[in-house]
């Protein structure tokens, strides 16, 4: 029975040490058809161009909204610790992307004040499904909720 014990731990710490984490660096461009968006405003940025390296992950959005183009610069650590970016106007957002325990898809969590007094969360899950990059998103704040799905080509 022990060397069973044994064996069963050997495995799992084994899988667990050779689970590779996906790399989602790239540029992405979003695919309309492919994606389940809502009807009256998407929260879905046309590219998204990202840069994975070691602890460090560069997120760029590039989108638009009212016939106007922006981007969203953020950075984060990939070890589960808060990272502080710059929000709208002069405020922060409070962030933690923590890995899926297969290591196959990154949950990234950000927080920040609205304008009504009170905080607006985002939960986006990213991964990797053959040559597309998935990302389900989802924010709850006092306005209500929205849940999309976006997919992107890799460019």
């Amino acid at each position: 029975m022990k060397k069973i014990k044994f064996l069963l731990a050997t495995l799992l710490i084994s899988s667990a040490v050779t689970a590779q984490v996906v790399d989602l660096s790239g540029s992405w461009k979003l695919n309309r058809t492919k994606s389940k968006l809502n009807e009256e405003w998407s929260m879905a940025p046309k590219e998204v161009i990202i840069i994975q390296k070691g602890n460090d992950l560069d997120v760029e959005k590039h989108s638009s909204f009212q016939e106007q183009d922006f981007i969203i610069k953020d950075k984060f650590t990939l070890d589960g610790k808060e990272c502080i970016n710059q929000g709208w106007q002069d405020s922060q957002k409070k962030s933690t992307a923590v890995w899926s325990d297969d290591k196959k898809s990154l949950k990234i969590v950000t927080k920040f004040p609205i304008d009504d007094g009170s905080e607006m969360t985002i939960t986006e899950v990213f991964k990797i499904e053959g040559s597309n990059m998935i990302i389900e998103a989802g924010s709850s704040s006092s306005y209500g909720d929205i849940s999309e799905t976006m997919v992107y080509d890799k460019q």
